[in-house]
């Protein structure tokens, strides 16, 4: 059995994303796996550069996991021809000019969402990449989640019948970060609440529900979307307070192909009481599903209980008591999944459909929405050539 050692440049691994989803559970597991096979018996084992400004944080990384490998010098890791894909995990800001670089120097191009900021910047960077003919994909690891790949299989085998609606809740309650009264850290970074640094939810989720949507429901076609700035003032890293100039939540409402309508509630200033930080409940003809990022629980048609409206007894029916869990099948981690199919394509096995023109789509849907809220209106939402 022979190995093909492929390099890969990783950027912005120290952020919180890059270094757990990206670099612990997806590279270096791929790595201690023996690398992804092959159907010729090969074995596709991936060497890691970790690339970053902060010389100390990005040496004590490598150090930590074990990569032998790691600068401070993107313009000197570029250079290097052994190294085939260049990763970004780092803000969206500064993702076009970093992945156009990495064009221009011949890497394949593997990176997170969104592309870029902007319609106009993400379709600049696909026709580059063609141009260029490398090869290149966009993370959009929610498909590859037990709870979606559950909910797939359902629709698959024609549980629901016909899809009628869907029904997304997204988001968690992330502090203020304010030291006076005691609080604890932001969990997100401050540049996610400045609209100037590239942050938003819709800019951030949009780009999500459109890659969920897309593939498992039905194509967007038309959208109306409400944002809101709910939290005006918060704390940054150094203990700083700044004024919130992007939306922390977003009421979104879709219309999918087929005439299936979806709603998608996102917000930073939420608490949590429903099984998980996502939860999606798909209502059809014949049965409803409610899944999170791991669970799927369904009620077919039969099972559904006729509730009597009477508000002067309390609720006879427990509603939870008649769903039926789907079973688990083995599932990987849904970023290693996605990890394993592009350095296949790479290799030159198997195509992959999820590159910078999906992940252009998302942007189109982020500033739709963003258009909508401003206009307060209804707005198709047009194909993207290819």
């Amino acid at each position: 059995m022979s190995e093909k050692r492929v390099g890969i440049i990783m950027h912005g691994v120290t952020g919180r994303m890059g270094m757990n989803q990206h670099l612990i559970r997806s590279i270096l597991e791929i790595r201690k796996q023996g690398g992804v096979a092959l159907k010729d018996g090969t074995r596709v084992v991936p060497d890691p550069l970790l690339v970053g400004r902060n010389a100390a944080k990005v040496e004590e990384l490598a150090k930590q996991h074990g990569v032998q490998r790691w600068t401070t010098d993107l313009d000197e890791a570029l250079q290097n021809k052994e190294d085939e894909i260049f990763f970004d995990a780092a803000s969206t800001q500064l993702r076009p000019k970093l992945l156009k670089r990495a064009i221009a120097a011949g890497k394949h191009i593997y990176c997170e969402k969104p592309v870029a900021t902007t319609l106009a910047a993400a379709k600049d960077l696909y026709s580059a990449a063609k141009k260029a003919r490398i090869k290149h994909g966009v993370v959009q690891d929610k498909l590859w989640l037990p709870g979606m790949l559950k909910l797939a299989r359902l629709r698959e085998e024609g549980f629901f019948g016909r899809i009628l609606s869907v029904r997304g809740e997204f988001g968690y309650w992330v502090f203020e970060g304010d030291p006076q009264f005691a609080q604890p850290p932001a969990q997100r970074p401050s540049w996610n609440y400045r609209n100037q640094d590239g942050g938003g939810i819709i800019l951030d989720m949009l780009c999500h529900w459109r890659y969920v949507l897309d593939n498992l429901f039905g194509e967007v076609e038309a959208l109306s979307c409400l944002g809101a700035t709910h939290i005006p003032y918060r704390w940054d890293e150094n203990g700083k307070k700044y004024k919130a100039t992007a939306d922390d939540a977003a009421y979104a409402t879709f219309r999918l192909a087929g005439g299936v309508v979806a709603h998608f509630n996102s917000s930073w200033a939420v608490r949590v009481r429903r099984d998980d930080l996502l939860t999606l409940q798909v209502d059809g003809t014949h049965g409803s599903a409610v899944a999170g990022l791991r669970r799927c629980l369904v009620q077919a048609y039969e099972k559904t209980p006729k509730p009597v409206w009477n508000p002067d007894i309390p609720q006879p029916i427990d509603f939870f008591a008649g769903w039926r869990e789907v079973p688990d099948d083995g599932y990987d981690n849904a970023f290693k999944v996605q990890w394993e199919l592009f350095l296949r394509h790479v290799a030159g096995e198997g195509g992959f459909r999820w590159g910078l023109l999906e992940g252009a789509k998302g942007l189109q849907l982020a500033e739709l929405g963003l258009k909508s809220w401003k206009q307060k209106k209804w707005l198709d939402v047009p194909r993207l050539k290819a």
